[in-house]
């Protein structure tokens, strides 16, 4: 799941579960998500344009430099003295979290799933994907992943679309259904005392989606309004531009969410064949959470995806590196400049990804205490916030700095942060900062992932997708620790070497007397 612009919302797809990372993978990407509020039924459809697209840059904190004297510094310095009180307040009771026992379910029709269980709140969560996501999108139908998750709960089985959305009501659940780059992700939330009636709606909604004309049509013209605002936007149309510099002609160059012309072309039938393709049990992995032991949940399992086709028929995709090494300027009148900087990534299993991780962490992943963030915010007051985020996609990787600062000094940031991370190529960390992150990523993990039941199943369906093994938890603790500081300075090294690919967005950079381009 990659984007060439970083964080939460990223050019790149997605960056790494509680890794290295910023966001959850799935949540990452651009995607027609319906999330069911209950209580304000007549905002559903609005929901439709609340998710940020995967192809708008990581949105800055502001265009302003941040006070680091004085009543802001003051403010600020007492904000995070607070979040980290809380921090150390909160981490006894989630620490436990991360010995949870996590069970592995196995249905009597072959479905897998791994189950936490918890009898404290009448609630359970549920979490899957289907490999196989919006690159799958064909060649002049782009979005049509998109579109599909959309349409979920307009209708399946005998109920039209007033009648499934009237049952969910019933039955106080949520659904929502998410499309990402890898894959297409689906979610409910129940209370347990509702959970067959939640479940029959899941199993009507998976098996047998109607994809009617009519709410093809109206979740179609939704996301077109907002592929007409976002050419308005001078961020979304950079990153396009980013995106085909950066990717050519890959399926990671293209918007989920399509363009005017392809969003025309997509037809019931093109929905419906996807469909059929993509949901399988082979490419299926689910993850529980909540009042529901493994014998019910076994009998669930079967019931909502016991029926599907064994296989999945899904197009190849290449894996693509991203093109580095080049320099766009996208120039705009802007009081602010956004910088995107891109170094090559590692994959999640490969032997020095936990180096790695490390050494992103030092650099700039984690927010208050990063090198990136010392040099440009706190020496300097340049940002508000400049971070590094590893991008661990299917088929692309990548490591990359984002920032936002005054239009004058976008190019004394640039300038910075390229010496920033020179530095960390050619010395490495020290031996303070190694045992100082180690720390802090071994007792945040619980904080970062398992903080609720519907972070839980995330976490767990993304260490499935990873292949990392229902003992990865246990482990994890261990496989940081082992990292040596010659390890991490290796992995610096053979990332940050490279000649970047950087863009630039706003007014030309103002180059200082006697300097080169920034």
């Amino acid at each position: 799941m990659m984007s060439m612009v970083l964080g939460r919302t990223s050019v790149f797809p997605s960056p790494l579960v509680g890794e290295g990372g910023s966001a959850r993978r799935a949540e990452t990407d651009e995607g027609c998500w319906k999330k069911r509020d209950l209580s304000r039924r007549a905002l559903r459809v609005g929901s439709l344009q609340g998710r940020t697209p995967s192809n708008t840059p990581h949105p800055s904190p502001s265009a302003t430099p941040s006070p680091t004297r004085g009543e802001g510094g003051r403010i600020y310095r007492a904000v995070v003295t607070l979040c980290f009180a809380l921090f150390f307040l909160l981490l006894p009771a989630l620490a436990a979290r991360a010995e949870m026992n996590i069970q592995e379910v196995k249905s009597k029709k072959g479905i897998t799933a791994w189950l936490v269980e918890d009898h404290s709140i009448p609630l359970i969560s549920v979490r899957f994907v289907f490999d196989g996501g919006s690159a799958q999108d064909p060649a002049g139908k782009e979005g049509l992943v998109n579109l599909m998750t959309g349409l979920f709960d307009e209708g399946a089985g005998d109920l039209g679309s007033d009648a499934f959305q009237q049952k969910l009501d019933d039955a106080g659940a949520e659904m929502s259904f998410q499309a990402a780059r890898d894959g297409t992700y689906g979610s409910m939330r129940m209370l347990s005392e509702e959970k067959n009636e939640a479940f029959d709606l899941l199993k009507l909604a998976v098996n047998q989606p109607r994809f009617d004309q009519a709410p093809i049509d109206r979740i179609r013209a939704q996301v077109l309004s907002g592929i007409l605002a976002n050419e308005r936007d001078p961020n979304t149309v950079a990153q396009q531009r980013w995106l085909r510099a950066i990717y050519g002609e890959h399926p990671y160059s293209r918007s989920d969410q399509g363009t005017k012309d392809s969003l025309t072309t997509i037809s019931a039938g093109d929905i419906k064949a996807f469909h059929k393709a993509n949901f399988a049990r082979g490419g299926l992995h689910v993850a529980v959470v909540g009042d529901i032991d493994a014998a019910a949940l076994s009998d669930k399992l079967d019931e909502v995806f016991g029926d599907l086709p064994e296989k999945q028929t899904l197009a190849p995709v290449a894996d693509v590196t991203p093109k580095l090494g080049q320099q766009l300027e996208v120039n705009y009148d802007l009081p602010q400049t956004s910088l995107q900087l891109a170094w090559p990534g590692v994959k999640r299993s490969d032997p020095d990804f936990f180096a790695t991780v490390l050494m992103n962490e030092i650099l700039g992943g984690s927010t208050f205490t990063s090198r990136l963030f010392a040099e440009v915010r706190e020496k300097r007051g340049l940002a508000y916030g400049v971070s590094s985020d590893l991008v661990d996609n299917e088929h692309s990787h990548a490591l990359l700095v984002t920032t936002a600062t005054r239009s004058d000094r976008a190019a004394e940031t640039l300038a910075i942060v390229r010496q920033v991370v020179k530095d960390m190529a050619e010395n490495g960390p020290t031996e303070e900062e190694l045992a100082a992150i180690k720390k802090y990523l071994i007792g945040a993990y619980a904080i970062n992932n398992l903080d609720s039941s519907t972070a839980i199943a995330s976490t767990l369906v993304e260490l499935q997708v990873d292949h990392l093994g229902i003992d990865y938890m246990k482990r994890r603790a261990s496989l940081i620790s082992a990292v040596t500081l010659a390890d991490v300075r290796a992995a610096a090294k053979k990332l940050l070497s490279a000649d970047p690919a950087v863009m630039v967005i706003g007014p030309p950079l103002v180059q200082e007397a006697g300097g080169g381009k920034g």
